[in-house]
């Protein structure tokens, strides 16, 4: 499925996310695009969706849709590209190590980390639908920068929008 459904609500959405969690302990692994899905997601070997660049640069719709997405509602936490803040962790680092049933938990989620009086709290986001609709797009793009497969900045081109992309956004953004 390309887009994830909203209208599940907060307490579908945590109870999705609990047999994701399980396999939290899991290394991101091989970012290596070997595969395009039906809906024009790319997948790496372990089936988790994934970056492409070509080589003049150019990137997938995922990454640059995820680039957008990002900059609309996580960079004002997490800093411009995923380079983090003084309040946010930079999530270019952290997308090395947080697989992506992790970091689909933590979005889902949410997290609260009380360690040495150094707080730290990401909300929860199950009922964003600018987040939620969009959750691989914005996967794709932070593992793209955690790679350093993707420089600073918006992609100066990009791949054509899939086909379908459209209606299940239209059919997600206006879930209730």
């Amino acid at each position: 499925m390309r887009i994830f459904h909203p209208s599940l609500g907060l307490a579908m959405a945590l109870s999705l996310a609990a047999p994701i969690l399980a396999h939290a302990d899991e290394a991101p692994g091989d970012p290596a695009a070997v595969k395009q899905d039906e809906d024009g997601i790319w997948r790496d070997k372990a089936g988790d969706p994934t970056f492409k660049v070509e080589a003049d640069g150019s990137v997938d719709w995922e990454t640059y849709s995820g680039f957008r997405r990002y900059h609309s509602e996580c960079h004002v936490c997490h800093g411009p590209d995923g380079e983090g803040s003084s309040y946010a962790p930079a999530l270019k680092n952290s997308l090395k190590t947080i697989p992506y049933a992790e970091f689909y938990g933590i979005v889902v989620s949410g997290r609260k980390d009380f360690m040495n009086g150094n707080d730290k709290v990401m909300p929860t986001f199950a009922e964003n639908k600018n987040v939620m609709c969009y959750l691989n797009d914005i996967y794709v793009y932070l593992r793209a920068r955690s790679q350093d497969s993707i420089p600073r900045g918006r992609p100066a081109q990009h791949a054509a929008k899939p086909p379908g992309f459209d209606a299940a956004q239209e059919k997600c953004m206006n879930a209730s």
